[in-house]
């Protein structure tokens, strides 16, 4: 699931980082201290910027040669660059036991080289002599389970530590996170709701509580999270497009266009705001004005799928089934393993009453993607207009053991078994027929006028 980061990042260099870049374009001192060193390594470290480490770290050496904190600083960027290995080999070199950060990266370098007992007795040991800053040390070792991906253990340092201190807030972040990951939405939701208690600002835990609630599916409590965000930053491009597919999915298409306007004002990728537009609209089943929007986006990326599919979509709704296909024909030279848009060119031929062809492609779907419950239905009924009823009872079936809701499904298997002689199965699946619509008896006769309806009627 996505997160907001729970701490903003200060992209702005200090003065002492600003020093150093003096130093090195040959205009300022070039002596350091190593507590200052680290302290660069580690500003460079946090932008990602490994090689600019690796450059302070070689200063320091010459400056402080052999020193420990220095030799940990190596550690850790061996670390960051996956060498495991030389990390742990250096790790296991530096006489300094009592060293925190020592400690915290040997423990990351055990997980990674599969060492887990001992990373986690290393783990237990840091809180021996402690008694003062448990919520803390906790959340440390979380970070690094958690890079794992190991969240069990991870979950149960974070516990440990809101145990001492329940107004943490970076380690309910945490907490909640771990939750999320493991499934567990309830207490997620709890946690986040304890953040948002100690501070009903804290937008991010209001974004993670929505998305939360829009993996549930519980659009409306999604909604109403982002609208908390939205009070707090009325700017935040993401919230506005996620409460945007939130209305989308409850159906609400005026708010999620109007939402998705907004959001194409300010969008990085137009092409994809298009879309949403026209998906909108097409929805709302103004085909004309889907299409418009469709078009810009395949204006604005060519190779759009989404944008091809979406224009056959509305010209097969308005039954121009010639310019259809050729939208879907271009959509599956991007796609050719796509099963929509197998079946929406199924539908395109059917309009053209190109049933054989028609027919190749429904199989051609149904092979990339077999439980298409109303595809078979499809392939069925092509299958019943060519008299081959058996077959067509095979789809039928196929297509009932996937949803025995769908429309018509037990008035068209009621036909298929009359039309082989099997009155039992005829009189079972009819009697469904008739119980969900009136009109069933009648329309049975049209079809098999030969039928003896008191005999098949219960």
């Amino acid at each position: 699931m996505t997160r907001k980061l729970s701490i903003p990042l200060d992209d702005e260099p200090n003065e002492l980082v600003k020093r150093y870049e003096q130093f090195l374009e040959g205009r300022g001192p070039g002596y350091f201290d190593v507590e200052e060193l680290e302290t660069i390594v580690d500003f460079y470290l946090h932008k990602g910027k490994t090689k600019e480490s690796s450059t302070a770290l070689e200063l320091g050496f010459r400056l402080h040669p052999g020193n420990n904190s220095l030799q940990i600083k190596r550690a850790k960027i061996y670390l960051i660059a996956d060498e495991v290995q030389k990390a742990t080999r250096l790790l296991e070199s530096v006489n300094d036991a009592g060293n925190y950060e020592l400690i915290l990266l040997k423990v990351e370098a055990f997980l990674k080289s599969g060492r887990n007992n001992e990373a986690l007795s290393l783990s237990r040991n840091l809180f021996e002599n402690e008694v003062d800053d448990i919520d803390n040390i906790s959340l440390d070792l979380a970070y690094i389970f958690i890079t794992q991906l190991n969240f069990e253990i991870a979950l149960n340092f974070l516990k440990k530590g809101d145990a001492f201190n329940n107004k943490n807030i970076d380690l309910l972040f945490e907490l909640a996170f771990c939750y999320e990951q493991m499934i567990e939405f309830t207490k997620a939701i709890e946690t986040y709701n304890r953040i948002i208690n100690i501070d009903a600002y804290a937008s991010e835990a209001w974004f993670n509580l929505g998305q939360i609630y829009f993996s549930m599916q519980d659009f409306q409590n999604a909604i109403d999270a982002y609208d908390f965000v939205l009070t707090i930053n009325p700017d935040d491009v993401l919230t506005s497009l996620q409460k945007a597919h939130a209305h989308f999915q409850l159906s609400q298409y005026d708010e999620a266009l109007e939402a998705y306007n907004e959001y194409d004002k300010v969008a990085f990728d137009p092409f994809q705001s298009n879309l949403f537009i026209g998906e909108c609209y097409e929805k709302m089943e103004r085909f004309d004005d889907a299409i418009l929007y469709y078009e810009k986006s395949l204006k604005l990326k060519p190779d759009n799928y989404d944008a091809l599919t979406g224009i056959g979509i509305c010209l097969l709704e308005k039954e121009m089934y010639v310019e259809s296909l050729n939208y879907i024909r271009q959509a599956l030279l991007l796609q050719a393993d796509a099963p929509d848009a197998w079946v929406y060119l199924a539908e395109g031929l059917t309009g053209l009453d190109d049933l054989e062809n028609a027919l190749s492609a429904y199989l051609k779907s149904i092979s990339l993607e077999p439980d298409q419950p109303d595809t078979l239905m499809a392939i069925a009924n092509i299958y019943m207009d060519k008299n081959e009823h058996k077959t067509a009872l095979e789809y039928y079936s196929s297509a009932y053991s996937l949803d025995n809701t769908l429309e018509y499904i037990d008035f068209l298997m009621a036909v298929a078994f009359f039309k082989l002689g099997n009155l039992a199965s005829t009189k079972f699946h009819i009697n469904k027929a008739f119980a969900l619509s009136n009109d069933a008896k009648s329309l049975f006769l049209e079809v098999c006028p030969d039928a003896d309806m008191s005999a098949l009627i219960d």
